[in-house]
Parts: C-alpha cells; structure tokens; sequence
C-alpha cells in the first residue's frame, strides 16, 4: 500500500492545525515531523510541543523524524507526547539496535534513516526488528532541495533484499519528490513518499494530496 506523508517542515506554522486537518480530510495517512537541533544538523525545527499539540487534533500516523544527536536521549519524551514512529539517523546512532529496541519496548514502530552519503547495507542488521527504512533524496536539514537520484539505487536495493527475506519492513523516500518524479520513487521500491512542498507549498495542500494518491492508484493499476 502506497502512503502519503506531508511534511510540515513546509506548512504554515501561523496555520498549522488547520493545515494538517485539510491533508487529514484529504486522505494522508502519515504527518512527517523534521525535528532538528542545528548540531546533527545545520539548522533548527520544532521539538516535543509541537508534536504533543498535533496528537491532539489529529488520528494520523505521526511519523517523527530525529534529526538529531544522541537520539537515544528523547526516545521516551517523543513516545510520551504521542509520537508513532520515531525515526533516527543511523550516522547518530552509538548503539542503533539498543535504541529501535527501547522503541519497540514503548510500542512505538521503529525507523532508521539513512543520509545521501550512507550505504544502504547499514542498516541490513537491522531489518528484522525494523518497522521502516528512510532514504534521504536530499541532505537533511533544509527543504526545497533538488533530489538526488542515487536514492533510487539504494531503495530498489533494499525492496530486493526485503523480498529476499520475507520481512515486511517499509520504506520511505524524502527530499525532493513532486508529481512529476514520484512514479520512479514507487518503481524503486519505495512505498512511503514523505513530500514538503509538494504539498504544503502548493496553492491547494488537499488538491495536492488528491493528486498523490491519483497517481498511486494508476501505477498500482499498470
């Protein structure tokens, strides 16, 4: 199954319930959560208020996207405000299998994620208690970038290796994926599509993410 992500990196903070009620409505599945301390990564985000304030208003699937040092420091406090997945950088981890398995011991679903420069192999280890897989299209940290078509190779991959050995694990793209290149990001493997301006920075969010799923359909059907 195919899944519609929108980050709110690029929403309207003024604005931001109303905006992720209208991808809600729309049919998104997931709501994507960059949180950056400007260490791991060059720039800042949000953290754990803004996170606890949207599990408030919303059923959906809050994928939270750690992008930060010593994760293992703010599993509990993520799990706490109503985070889903909490997802964190391999490059970040000391021990990854430690931290997916406090995850899991807070029946949360487990992601690792991985920058343009990290060999899809990294995270081999991992996939049987892994419940998803991040491939950054771009370097995490800021969006509107251009995406790099090298996480097309690692993706198909890691979806043969997955089917290789019967796991179940999914994957996830993010960086850089509009309309008119995601049919090559689902052909790769992947079934997660995290998009930012896509969505929120376009004119309408819910026509947007209509769309999304528009395109999903018809490629399922090819």
């Amino acid at each position: 199954m195919f899944k519609l992500a929108p980050s709110i990196l690029s929403a309207d903070f003024a604005r931001l319930g109303e905006e992720v009620k209208i991808v809600e409505e729309a049919g998104a599945h997931y709501i994507h959560i960059d949180v950056m301390d400007g260490h791991f990564v060059p720039n800042i985000s949000i953290g754990l208020p803004v996170v606890k304030s949207l599990r408030k208003i919303t059923d959906m699937t809050l994928d939270v996207h750690l992008m930060i040092a010593e994760p293992e420091r703010y599993i509990e406090d993520f799990a706490e405000m109503g985070a889903d997945i909490i997802n964190v950088h391999v490059e970040a981890c000391k021990d990854a299998k430690k931290i997916i398995e406090r995850i899991k011991s807070l029946d949360k679903r487990a992601a690792l994620t991985i920058k343009p420069s990290t060999p899809i192999e990294s995270v081999y280890d991992y996939l049987g208690e892994l419940d998803m897989v991040l491939i950054m299209s771009v370097e995490p940290g800021f969006g509107g970038q251009e995406f790099n078509p090298d996480a097309l190779k690692k993706a198909s991959k890691l979806s043969d290796f997955i089917e290789k050995n019967n796991l179940l694990t999914e994957i996830e793209m993010d960086g850089g994926i509009y309309l008119s290149n995601v049919n090559e990001v689902l052909e790769s493997g992947v079934n997660v599509i995290v998009a930012g301006s896509a969505v929120f920075g376009s004119k309408n969010p819910s026509e947007a993410v209509k769309s999304f799923y528009s395109t999903f359909r018809n490629f399922k059907n090819n």
